[in-house]
């Protein structure tokens, strides 16, 4: 990745966010801005790949991990039931570009999902 975001000062410790759930490639932490009751946020410690078209093709196994540690989330905070969205692009509404994941459970009003 060539700009520095706010994910990879998050990984890099520069700001402060309390970790739900953290892997020794993978962090997670609620969303600052959420869009339903509740809304976590799944991002690789990498910060290599700008979206989830680009982390499938050079890192499966870090995107499977991905998955999985939004799983385990949405068990603990919304009885399993769950939306894990990847917005893909400027034009889908991605505005980080560093990948991340969505976890999304409980009120789940009509909102566009940005980040």
């Amino acid at each position: 990745m060539a700009e520095e975001t706010v994910f990879g000062k998050i990984v890099k410790g520069e700001i402060q966010v309390e970790f739900l759930a953290e892997t020794e490639r993978v962090v997670a932490f609620a969303d600052m801005h959420p869009q339903a009751q509740v809304h976590i946020l799944v991002i690789p410690k990498t910060t290599a790949y700008a979206n989830v078209t680009e982390l499938a093709a050079g890192d499966p196994q870090l995107l499977a991990e991905m998955v999985a540690v939004a799983k385990q989330l949405a068990a603990e905070h919304a009885d399993g039931d769950y939306r894990l969205i990847f917005n893909n692009g400027a034009a889908a509404g991605q505005t980080v570009f560093h990948v991340h994941a969505h976890v999304l459970a409980g009120d789940l009003a009509e909102r566009r999902m940005v980040g």
